[in-house]
């Protein structure tokens, strides 16, 4: 009979092992997906806005198939809402249209997370021989103390990783205003030179003006950046040059 007992206590922990394992991942995704999501609360312009919003949203995506493996049905229920909310930033106009959704989204996520850490607390094995129950009593007390202590340190390390990665975004948002004020002076400077040229030629020219279309240096690259720029100069020269030919006539 005890030899039973603990194949079934055996067998039992097992599988409650398993979906702890699934609540575990879960909860990994649903804490990036609420750092995320407090980060495009926090934003200051739509464009970091739906950024943000947008990596919260892929990390609840990824937070479903783990989350029914998990059996937590409040936790999933919570994340499909807040799906539903962030899909509908990427096509709204204004800052405060964006920042309603995400608002309503960054609510639903922090309960998502406290949902799933019930569940995972939920999960521990407690089959125990009645001899044997308050030893294991405090062995579990003692496990789930320890549980707690993985999920605080976890969320800290979600949130250092992700100071790490807005510091490094910072840097490049810096790198490339910094090229961009490097190109518009350079270009300053040649409208300036092009135009003394034509007028010391005395022809009946255009004055020359900077042609530069907005860029959003959020979405583009350094290369994107130098590129768009080292067009523009070639359009300015192509101008200058153009007028030149008039001058000519």
């Amino acid at each position: 009979m005890k030899y039973f007992y603990f194949l079934l206590v055996l067998v039992t922990t097992l599988n409650l092992n398993a979906q702890t394992a699934d609540c575990d991942e879960a909860n990994s995704y649903l804490v990036n997906a609420y750092s995320h999501v407090k980060d495009a609360y926090e934003s200051n312009n739509i464009s970091h806005l739906k950024y943000y919003a947008n990596r919260s949203l892929e990390a609840f995506k990824l937070s479903k198939k783990t989350l029914k493996d998990c059996g937590c049905e409040t936790a999933l229920k919570l994340s499909n809402k807040s799906i539903d909310l962030l899909a509908k930033v990427e096509d709204t106009e204004t800052y405060e249209d964006g920042r309603f959704f995400v608002k309503r989204a960054r609510d639903l996520s922090k309960e998502s997370v406290i949902e799933i850490d019930k569940c995972a607390y939920s999960n521990t094995p407690t089959v125990v021989e009645a001899d044997e129950s308050s030893e294991l009593s405090d062995l579990q007390n003692e496990q789930l103390a320890l549980k707690k202590q993985q999920e605080a340190l976890k969320l800290k390390a979600a949130e250092i990783k992700n100071k790490l990665a807005q510091q490094e975004e910072k840097a490049l948002l810096l790198e490339k205003e910094q090229l961009i004020v490097s190109y518009k002076t350079a270009i300053a400077s040649n409208i300036k030179s092009y135009n003394e040229a034509l007028a010391v030629c005395d022809c009946n020219h255009v004055a020359l003006k900077e042609v530069d279309a907005p860029i959003d240096i959020s979405t583009k690259n350094i290369e994107a950046i130098k590129s768009h720029y080292i067009n523009n100069l070639k359009t300015l020269a192509s101008n200058y040059l153009s007028q030149l030919k008039l001058c000519e006539k």
